[in-house]
């Protein structure tokens, strides 16, 4: 996709400056901004699944396009769990603190290296507590937890159609995804 403008002051100006057609969401990932085409159905039916998964069991809101501001970027996540408060606290914010976020969840597209670098990175470094990575490109579900001293310390690999057990504050297994 091309892009034109005017020279913004800084990258994440000119993120906020991007018009992008409907669907399309770009990102600042360590210092490029990424540009993505909207997700297949495939990729939107595993999301769907696992935030219809997330109201059975909890009281959580579970969202996408929601920006979070990382140390490693500015990211977007495929889905975003927090409580309630969380999503009425900057009604107004494009790009939020992470602060607060439970999970976040990608599921991989057609360029799968940022969902299992960069963000990996970025997330752990934020201090969010559960990045839940359904790889499909590697037939695999991984879930990093334990973020301490700006990365993950726990990493578990699942089978793509097994279920991955959450733990607190979840507390219940996610099945079915794939």
């Amino acid at each position: 996709m091309t892009v034109t403008m005017d020279k913004p002051k800084s990258l994440e100006a000119a993120l906020d400056e991007l018009e992008l057609s409907p669907g399309y969401r770009a990102e600042l990932i360590e210092g490029e901004i990424i540009v993505t085409p909207p997700p297949n159905l495939e990729h939107e039916s595993v999301i769907a699944r696992l935030a219809r998964t997330i109201a059975r069991h909890t009281d959580f809101l579970a969202s996408g396009g929601v920006g979070l501001v990382t140390p490693r970027g500015q990211f977007i996540p495929d889905l975003t769990v927090a409580g309630e408060d969380y999503f009425s606290s900057a009604p107004h914010v494009h790009w939020n603190d992470p602060a607060g976020v439970l999970l976040v969840a990608e599921v991989t597209s057609w360029s799968p290296v940022n969902d299992r670098g960069a963000k990996v990175l970025g997330y752990g470094a934020a201090g969010i507590p559960l990045y839940l990575l359904i790889d499909r490109a590697a037939k695999e579900t991984v879930l990093f937890s334990e973020p301490h001293d700006g990365k993950y310390q726990n990493r578990v690999t699942f089978e793509i159609t097994g279920g991955v057990p959450l733990p607190a504050p979840f507390g219940f297994t996610v099945e079915g995804l794939l």
